[in-house]
């Protein structure tokens, strides 16, 4: 709890680097996350180069703060997990499939172990999805059968917001129905 607790969405980071070894076991505590059938969905790209992260910000509606992360992990949906014939698919924003809301949901509890994993070993992240498939994709050659679900900013944090306010339990909470 005290990880789920502190954890901020982060926009200010230092520029110190962030260790290979911290990335690595970032990945792997997504690695071991639960899923559908067992599909892992997920894939991971690890981006630090400049020009790279500066082509992603722009993409994500101009957000240049995310720059001051010195890694993005792009994070990958891949419809194929479910989906096995060889026929075309293209994914966007308006696609029907059911097996991509499966894909978005079972990538998004692997995100959440890299983000909780983060706040473990002292780095920090956000979350960002304000981007359209058709414009991120092609940032890093991504195919067009997958769906980046988020870029996480990763980094050691240089601010320290307050909570945001949070709904009550009895607000939130059933039993047994609606």
């Amino acid at each position: 709890m005290k990880q789920i607790e502190s954890r901020r969405s982060i926009r200010k980071y230092t520029d110190k680097p962030v260790e290979d070894e911290k990335i690595t076991q970032l990945i792997e505590s997504a690695r071991l996350a639960p899923s559908g059938s067992n599909t892992q969905p997920w894939h991971f790209i690890v981006v630090k180069s400049k020009s790279s992260r500066e082509s992603l910000a722009e993409k994500s509606n101009n957000q240049n703060w995310m720059l001051s992360a010195p890694v993005f992990i792009v994070c990958v949906a891949d419809i194929r997990s479910r989906i096995k014939d060889d026929i075309e698919i293209f994914l966007n924003e308006n696609s029907p499939q059911q097996a991509l809301k499966q894909i978005i949901r079972d990538t998004a509890i692997a995100i959440e172990h890299i983000v909780l994993e983060a706040e473990v070993l002292g780095l920090s992240t956000c979350w960002v999805a304000d981007f359209m498939q058709e414009q991120i994709r092609p940032v890093l050659n991504i195919p067009a059968d997958k769906y980046v679900v988020c870029i996480l900013t990763l980094g050691y944090a240089d601010e320290s917001p307050k909570a945001r306010p949070r709904k009550r339990l009895e607000d939130i909470v059933h039993y047994e129905n609606w």
